[in-house]
Order: structure tokens, then sequence, then C-alpha cells
């Protein structure tokens, strides 16, 4: 489902890499492992460290504990209560060795939901950088990526999608994601391989 070049030209100094979540928290044995995980690490390492100093790793830090947040994010956090930070080992919310490695340059943007464009910091930080374009890489593709995905599409970024440099829990889903952007989003969405990217980005 990947296209084998970008149709919207070459990407450069206004591009950044957005990598969602790669977080041990995703990775260990929790109830959120993402069994493949390690298999897109590489990849994910390969566009980070092409551009450190343009590539911004989110984290999603849960609540404290059980019985916070609003609304629906309460009862989200009353189904997970080993998920929040009372309950989870040292570590989990670190990013996976191969990309903290990175950091600095690279940078690390904390979010408590899904999207990160919600607490309306990063997009004032990236129009301050300049940026246009923006790589999403990450976990997972049909959670925390859809929604930085969606969030950066009517922000009017210019979205290119490494296609295994993401991953989920769910296969069937994953795959209509990939779908669905090739399908209904052509005219913010690139789905290409992380290897067109590299060779793309200059």
């Amino acid at each position: 489902m990947a296209q084998d070049e970008l149709h919207y030209g070459p990407l450069d100094e206004r591009c950044l890499h957005l990598c969602i979540d790669m977080q041990n928290l995703f990775a260990g044995h929790t109830e959120w492992h993402t069994p493949w995980m390690e298999r897109v690490v590489p990849m994910v390492e390969r566009l980070a460290a092409a551009h450190p100093d343009r590539t911004i790793f989110t984290r999603f830090i849960p609540a404290a504990r059980p019985g916070e947040g609003t609304g629906t994010w309460r009862r989200y956090w009353e189904r997970w209560p080993k998920m929040t930070r009372e309950q989870l080992p040292e570590g989990a919310l670190d990013l996976m060795p191969p990309l903290a490695r990175l950091v600095p340059p690279a940078e690390v943007f904390d979010k408590a939901v899904y999207s990160p464009w919600v607490c309306g910091t990063l997009h004032p930080r990236l129009q301050k950088r300049g940026i246009e374009t923006l790589i999403i890489s990450g976990a997972e593709t049909d959670v925390c990526v859809l929604a930085a995905v969606l969030g950066a599409v009517d922000l009017g970024y210019r979205v290119v999608i490494p296609t295994d440099a993401l991953c989920s829990s769910s296969d069937r889903t994953h795959d209509a994601l990939l779908t669905l952007y090739n399908e209904r989003y052509g005219q913010q969405v690139e789905a290409v391989t992380t290897e067109v990217i590299l060779r793309e980005w200059r």
C-alpha cells in the first residue's frame, strides 16, 4: 500500500519528523504491549538519526492514578488501572533506548491524550521553525498516530507516512488506515517507505 515516490516533491528544511509514542510503555510486557513495535524500531531509528535536530518524539503520559481525568478519560483510567503512573514500572514512560540516545538534539514532547495538538503548544512551536511538512511515524497506527495525522491535516501540513515505520496491536485496523490514507487523503497524505523518505529528505 506504499507509493513508490513522493507525489509533491522532495523534502527540505521545512520538514520535521514527528515520532509518536515509541516508548517502553508499549514495547514492554504491559497490558498495552504492541507485539511488532520491536520490528519497526530500526526504521524509526533510521528516520530519526538522519536528521535528529529535526525530530520530535512524543510521549503518552498516563494519569497518575485511576479516577483522574475528565469525561470518558475518567472511565478510561478506571478500565486501565495498571497503566497509571502509580502502578507502572520505572522507566515505562521512557523512549525506547535506540531512540532515547538521539535526545538531544532530538526533542521530546509530552501529551496526556491521543493527539499532540490538543494542548495547543505544538503547532506554534513548529510554525516558529517554519515547518510545513511532517513525517509521522510511531505507535499506534490506528490510535495516537491517527490523531496526529488528522490534526496535522486539519492544520494544513503536508503529511508523509512511512508505512514500514508504523505499528499497531491490530493488523486489521493498521491495514485499514493505510488504505484510508491512500484512497481518501491523497491531497494531504503520502504513504511511502522509509527508503523513499530518506532518499528524498535533503
